[in-house]
């Protein structure tokens, strides 16, 4: 059986849930309704988000291409950002007063937790063999959506 892994990166878009830890949501709905975005640890952690839109282009065009066959491909952003800058460019895009609020890992995991410090796609495989490209912007909306 011909077989292609993807590993997708943080992929947001349009009727996401926080749920599952899912950072854009959660803070776009503590935002929405005025409470203070939390942002776990020092908030100087980065991270890359993916619109939905490109993950399924980087997918298509992944498992469409007889290259890909048995290979290993990271679909993602390689734009990254603070989580302390997401959560301002929330409260910016929302147009919110609600603070960002700090909460120690400690707190909101339990003693003993400790987070990837950067988590970014190295996407040159993909661009190299079927032209993988993100087009869309973290503070972009796609034209269908």
């Amino acid at each position: 059986m011909p077989v292609v892994v993807l590993r997708y990166f943080n992929t947001v878009g349009p009727r996401q849930t926080g749920r599952y830890g899912m950072v854009v949501p959660r803070l776009v709905g503590q935002a929405l309704r005025g409470e203070p975005l939390t942002v776990y640890g020092d908030g100087r952690q980065t991270r890359s988000f993916t619109d939905v839109a490109d993950a399924v282009r980087g997918t298509v065009l992944l498992a469409d291409h007889p290259g890909a066959v048995g290979q290993v491909f990271n679909v993602g952003n390689g734009r990254e950002v603070s989580i302390l800058e997401l959560a301002e460019r929330i409260r910016a895009l929302t147009g919110t007063a609600a603070p960002v609020r700090l909460v120690p890992y400690e707190e909101a995991y339990g003693r003993g937790f400790e987070d990837l410090r950067r988590r970014v796609p190295e996407i040159a495989k993909a661009r190299a063999l079927v032209g993988y490209e993100p087009e869309v912007d973290l503070d972009e909306r796609p034209s269908g959506g």
